[in-house]
């Protein structure tokens, strides 16, 4: 008898065990890159999503969310949580030959996953610097990385360059890969779907797919640009059948997700890393300007958020959520500790996603303060902060941007050929806007509204007083591939 009520309890021991261990949800973090405002089918684009819009229909649309207006700088805030002035990457992106990355000196997403049980894979972009080896993927956190480490690249030679510098930019954890001929998007699916069926379901999966998609340059095999023969614009029909080959790769590896039986304890998170790129067949219409702008076009991002697990699906939340957010929420979400980082600049947005909680706990938004800009204009007298500088911030309905925003334009898809330009001078240097009211950015009321525009400056300038001195280094020469087997990889 004794001995028949000890194997029970042992195999109810056990059963608690393997339940505890699977109770925590999967993670599928999935980035589009240079995908526009306009680019997602349910924003009435041309280009079919029908994947993405039937998650984000089961799910909740993300739609008063913010990124970075370019690359690095999305990701470097999504992955430590922190403001871009805190980070010293304030300027620009990471270059192929530069000696810069993320600073080591605060734990990343995949390091504080991996404190409560996640298995960590990252497949695709990396972009966060390389220069050395504890810069790489599996020296931050996770344990496997299949893909590449600079910003862009032929999508089927997987090669770069810069300059004369060139290189192939393909990596299977620390070592050069060949897949010369497949397709970026299916090759990055392919590799994202064996990370799922080898995992040990025992265990939760953190899954990190950043694509290579949509970036430039622009390439798609050929069945991909054909529903979209009606669209002129060769740019935009080429641009069409790579969001939908991306569209085709996310909803093959959710179906790989559910054969595995894992589905239904995945909660996704896609987002775009800024707006996207007009000259390269990206569209943010009506939004005004695009990538690499700190106009709406550039950081007014899409995003949305799908799992079983959410109180409120098949909903829209309008409350102010920031790329920077998805470290403490997602952190908070599975019950890990924020112990070990540097003071965050994201905030746990988990009850405002997962139950409408209103208001959300973000009122502000640092876009940047960019101090390697030309200055633009002069200076207010008297100003808390120097408007000449290339910065924007938000505060509530409110919006302030300063210095040179970029391209102020608004662009519609090549089909509408109805480009509205911007009219301000080249030395005006401050524009304030009511972006709840005028969320296209056509009415300044910067000369109206006097005592906001102080207060924002003033905003500006306290945060800049946290910001930590911006690192640019020059180019080295010793990263040319030639050096390194024809691979672009860590030289120092």
């Amino acid at each position: 008898m004794m001995k028949t009520l000890t194997s029970v309890i042992t195999l109810l021991a056990t059963l608690c065990l393997s339940k505890c261990q699977t109770t925590k949800p999967h993670i599928l973090l999935i980035i589009a890159d240079d995908f526009g405002y306009n680019d997602i089918g349910y924003h009435g684009s041309e280009i079919k999503t029908p994947n993405l819009d039937k998650l984000a229909g089961e799910g909740v649309k993300l739609e008063n969310y913010y990124v970075q207006p370019i690359c690095t700088p999305t990701r470097s805030q999504l992955m430590s949580g922190r403001y871009q002035i805190h980070t010293g990457l304030q300027h620009g992106v990471i270059r192929p030959p530069q000696p810069n990355g993320l600073p080591l000196d605060s734990a990343i997403l995949p390091q504080k996953l991996k404190e409560v049980g996640y298995s960590t894979h990252a497949v695709g972009k990396w972009h966060l610097g390389f220069y050395k080896e504890e810069y790489l993927p599996t020296n931050r956190g996770f344990d496997s990385h299949f893909g590449y480490l600079t910003g862009a690249e032929d999508y089927f030679k997987h090669d770069r360059c810069f300059g004369a510098m060139c290189g192939t930019d393909l990596r299977d954890n620390m070592n050069p890969a060949n897949y010369t001929g497949v397709y970026s998007t299916h090759l990055f699916a392919q590799k994202a779907a064996e990370v799922v069926n080898n995992h040990n379901t025992d265990k939760p999966l953190f899954l990190y797919l950043p694509f290579q998609s949509v970036h430039a340059p622009l390439q798609v095999p050929e069945q991909y640009t054909k529903p979209y023969m009606h669209i002129q614009d060769k740019q935009r029909r080429t641009y069409a059948g790579m969001v939908s080959a991306m569209d085709e790769a996310i909803g093959n590896l959710t179906d790989v997700f559910k054969k595995r039986g894992m589905w239904n304890n995945t909660l996704m998170v896609f987002s775009t890393d800024n707006g996207g790129q007009i000259h390269a067949g990206g569209n943010n219409f009506p939004l005004r300007g695009w990538k690499d702008s700190l106009w709406e076009g550039g950081v007014h991002g899409v995003g949305l958020v799908h799992g079983q697990m959410l109180k409120r699906k098949g909903s829209v939340s309008r409350d102010l959520i920031h790329v920077s957010d998805w470290f403490p929420t997602l952190i908070s979400m599975v019950g890990g500790t924020l112990n070990g980082t540097k003071p965050l600049d994201g905030m746990d947005q988990w009850k405002t996603i997962n139950e409408g909680s209103s208001p959300g706990p973000r009122q502000s938004i640092l876009h940047n303060i960019d101090p390697m800009y030309p200055p633009v204009g002069q200076r207010v007298p008297s100003s808390p902060f120097d408007n000449r500088i290339r910065a924007a911030v938000r505060m509530g309905d409110w919006k302030l941007v300063t210095g040179f925003p970029g391209n102020g334009s608004w662009v519609p898809p090549p089909h509408m050929d109805s480009i509205t330009l911007s009219k301000d001078s080249a030395s005006k240097n401050i524009w304030l806007f009511n972006i709840t009211e005028d969320p296209n950015e056509h009415n300044d009321v910067s000369g109206t509204y006097q005592h906001v525009v102080i207060n924002m400056l003033e905003l500006l300038a306290q945060y800049n007083k946290t910001a930590v001195p911006c690192r640019y280094p020059a180019m080295d020469s010793k990263a040319n591939p030639k050096y390194h087997g024809g691979y672009w990889g860590p030289w120092e």
